[in-house]
This record gives C-alpha cells, structure tokens and sequence, in this order.
C-alpha cells in the first residue's frame, strides 16, 4: 500500500451525480467521474488491513460477502494511488473481463465487507474500478486479443448475458472456437435488456465490448432460440463439442389476484425491455408510462428501473409497493460486518421521484389485494394493505394483512417487479437436463456439468436469480470445467 495513513487522512467522497429533475430530460447515464488527484486520493484509504474481506468472494447467511469474482482490490487501488493506471487495468483484467460493466450495476458487496468499512465509511472500491476501465478504454489500452492458438474444438454459449459472455471470453482465450447464441436481436441478455441505459450505455458501453469480442473472433448469433424448430438441440449437440447454458432465470414470478387479465399490467421485464430497444430503434413500439398513474409492485432494482423508465416518460404519478419492510438506517446488532449491511438506501430511481413529486416512492409492508377496472377492461384502480410479518402454523414468516388499512390507489399502468422463478424449462427439457427443486438447471456449484455429458450450465439458470458479478464467477467457472472436460486438463482461473 502506498500511503499506511490514508485511511486516516482522508474522508469518503464520490463523484456527484447528474442533478435528478436535469437527468429526466434523457436516457443518457447519471453517474460522473471524480478528477484523477481526488481518485488517487481515495485509493490511498485502502488499508492494510492484513485480510482484506474485500476479495474474498464468500456467502455470509445467505448473502455476497467481498467480491464473488474475487477482484484484487487492494493491489489496484494501491496502483491508482501511486497514479500507475496501466498496471491497475492489468490487475483489473486478471479476474473480471468485463469491469465497466460491473463498475456501474454492481451492488458492490466488496464495499459491504471493505475492513474500514467495520468502524468508518468504506473504502470507494466500485467507483475506482470503473474509474479505471473507463480510462483504459480512452486511452486506448484496450485492443483486440486474439488468441494465437486454436484447438480445434467448437463450444457453444446459449444466452449472451452476463455469464454466457464472460464463460465465452474465458473459453475464447484458451482456444476454443466459441460461437453465442441469443434468442433477441442484439446481444447482452440482462446487460442489453433488462438494465436501463441511464444505468448501462447500450452503444458506447455494451455494444462497444461486444465489437471488442467479435474482433477477438467470438462468434454471435442473434435472433436464434436453441430448443425450438429454427435450432433442434439436435442440431447444436451435432455441430459443437460442449455447451454451455447461460440463459438466466427469466421466469417472472406473476400475481395471480383477482384483475390480473386487465389491459395495463404488465412484467416489469417486457416494460424495460421494450423501451430500450426503442431507444436503440427509433419507431419501435413501446408501453408508455406518460400521463399515467404508475404502480410498481416490487421493490428491488428491476422495481427502481421502472420508477426512473416511467419517470423519463413523464408519468402523472408513480408509487412503488415493497412488501418487506423498511431496513433500519445503520447495522442492526444481527447483521455485523462483514455481512452485507441491509440497511436503508435511497436508489437513483426514488431520488429522482423525490425530486420530481415531493416524497419517496415507495410504500413499505403493503401488498396488492385486487385490481379494479373499466368496461373497456383497462385497469384503474388497485387495492392494497399492508401487512406484519409473524410465524404461520409451520414456523415461516409470511406477511399477515392488518385489517382496517385497505387502501385504493389510482392505476393505468401496473408494472410486476416481484422477481423470477428460475429459467423457463423448453430448452431443459429438450436437452433432458436434471432439475433441481426451484427448477434451476441440476450442476454443482464449482463444476458446472449437468446430467447430460458436454452440457454445463452456469449463472441465474443454475443457482437462481443473483447479482451480476455472480454471474460473471459462474461463467468464468464453467468455461474453465468446460476447457478441462475437452482437454484434459486446464490453465484458466
């Protein structure tokens, strides 16, 4: 480390971002960048800490503790403390083949188990890291690597998101001929798709690493959806020497109540997704939120995602239902470090909706009992209460409505937020893959095959919807079993 009394010197401080009521006028991303000496300065906070929790990549009860893909944090913000931003870009690349991805969506449990973070703010890990990517890419350090070697052996990666590209990448180094297929028109699954373009720039982010792959030789094939008439598994089992599967957990989890059939309600997914490929295709059509009564039932990221899509349409309203309660503002006594720290946080989305109505969005404890209509059957209304949380008759926590608070809200559009079920089972089932019980494709954790010889499986299709940086680990991870399956052995990480 560079500086052993950073940590003591020098405050946490973060770029400001775009001002809220400026940023609705576009889809252009809201976050800006620190100058080089304020970078460098919050590089050198970073301790030496002797075990830095940071990179450890563990699951403390339940949850992301450090980096899954295992960054090495310390050493590159030592690097940008000292101002060597090459060498901090090749300690970046060693572990995480797409950082300007991660830099900007990431949840960032390193920050969650960052040492200084036990007794202080921690250090700005995330910020740094995509400080870093983002500079390599201007500068130029990053070129097309194409491998010097080939194998001989043909993989195929099914889903382009974020594990499908990281295990194609990984699979590309070591020789292979890898080609992607994806079933939508651009590549990126969840990055192209289900991420807006305030968070994710899709041509001058996305877009841009994919080109850098595609001069790497990789291979996409867009608008082909594997398991159906257009490309028999038969086919793909014929044609390729391994597969790997990265399609994700795309099943949207539904809320059967009564009004569910009603014109206005719709997967938060096929929301997001729509808008952005008519962002990207000018005409496209799309489901509009403007001069409506906005619901959004969830209150994860996709749920911010549709508060901040619906606000930039110009929404008349927009509220945001969380049945969970509201996290305290600082650790409770059972959630220490370094667990992730489940605490109250404000996301570009509800500051946005502050700035623009006066409140939060969100309205914690509350469910959706029944949506009203009109005779045309569009929505206009939703019923809602809000609930406790206590022990049913097998000892569970489930949400108990609290009789006299029903509520009728106005409604045009309702988004579902509620999260996904696991992936969809036609391309499982053609393969006769083995299941587990949440219907994930069956593959051990840290060796990726699945019950059929050839075929591994890896990120949200296999352990349940998660981060994107867990989606990255499965991919690399897949890609090196799948290297030691068609060679024999392996020198991926």
């Amino acid at each position: 480390m560079g500086k052993p009394t950073g940590f003591m010197e020098y405050n946490r401080e973060l770029p400001a971002d775009r001002e809220p009521l400026e940023r609705l006028k576009d889809w252009n991303e809201f976050h800006l960048h620190l100058p080089e000496q304020a970078l460098r300065t919050q590089g050198a906070r970073c301790m030496d800490c002797g075990i830095p929790f940071c990179h450890t990549g563990m699951l403390v009860s339940g949850m992301a503790c450090g980096c899954p893909i295992n960054n090495l944090i310390p050493d590159w913000n030592d690097l940008v403390y000292r101002g060597l931003w090459r060498q901090a870009l090749d300690r970046l690349h060693r572990t995480n083949n797409f950082p300007e991805f991660t830099g900007r969506v990431c949840p960032a449990p390193c920050e969650g188990s960052c040492t200084l973070g036990a007794t202080e703010p921690a250090v700005t890990i995330k910020n740094i890291e995509v400080s870093i990517v983002d500079r390599a890419w201007q500068e130029g350090w990053i070129t097309p690597c194409p491998p010097q070697n080939r194998t001989g052996k043909k993989v195929a990666v099914v889903g382009s998101g974020p594990a499908g590209l990281s295990a194609a990448a990984q699979l590309n180094k070591a020789g292979h001929q890898v080609t992607v297929f994806e079933r939508a028109d651009l590549p990126g699954g969840l990055l192209m798709y289900g991420i807006p373009n305030m968070k994710l720039d899709k041509r001058d982010v996305v877009l841009r690493r994919i080109q850098l792959l595609e001069a790497e030789q990789i291979t996409f094939v867009c608008n082909t959806n594997i398991g159906s008439a257009d490309y028999p598994v038969e086919k793909l089992r014929s044609e390729f020497d391994a597969v790997v599967l990265a399609t994700g957990a795309t099943l949207p989890r539904d809320l059967p109540i009564e009004g569910r059939s009603l014109k206005g309600i719709h997967f938060a997914m096929d929301f997001l997704t729509a808008n952005t490929k008519a962002l990207l295709n000018e005409g496209a059509d799309y489901i509009s939120a403007a001069g409506k009564d906005v619901i959004i039932i969830g209150g994860g990221d996709t749920g911010t995602d549709c508060v901040g899509t619906s606000l930039r349409h110009g929404c008349n309203s927009v509220v945001q239902l969380e049945i969970m309660p509201r996290f305290p503002d600082s650790r409770a006594d059972d959630n220490p470090w370094p667990e992730w720290p489940k605490t109250h946080k404000v996301d570009y989305g509800q500051e946005e909706a502050a700035a623009k109505f006066g409140a939060d969005p969100r309205v914690f404890q509350t469910t959706a009992t029944r949506f009203e209509g009109d005779a045309d059957g569009n929505v206009t209304a939703i019923h809602t209460v809000q609930v406790q949380w206590e022990k049913n008759a097998q000892g569970q926590f489930a949400p108990i409505p609290v009789p006299g608070t029903e509520q009728v809200r106005p409604a045009s559009l309702v988004l579902l937020a509620m999260g996904f079920l696991g992936p969809e089972q036609e391309l499982p089932g053609a393969l006769g893959l083995e299941r587990d019980g949440r219907s994930n494709i069956k593959a051990d954790y840290g060796r990726y095959a699945t019950s059929v010889e050839g075929v591994f499986a890896a990120g949200d299709c296999r352990r349940g919807q998660s981060l994107v940086v867990w989606a990255f680990n499965e991919g690399r991870g897949a890609a090196r079993e799948c290297d030691r399956y068609l060679m024999g052995t392996t020198e991926l990480p």
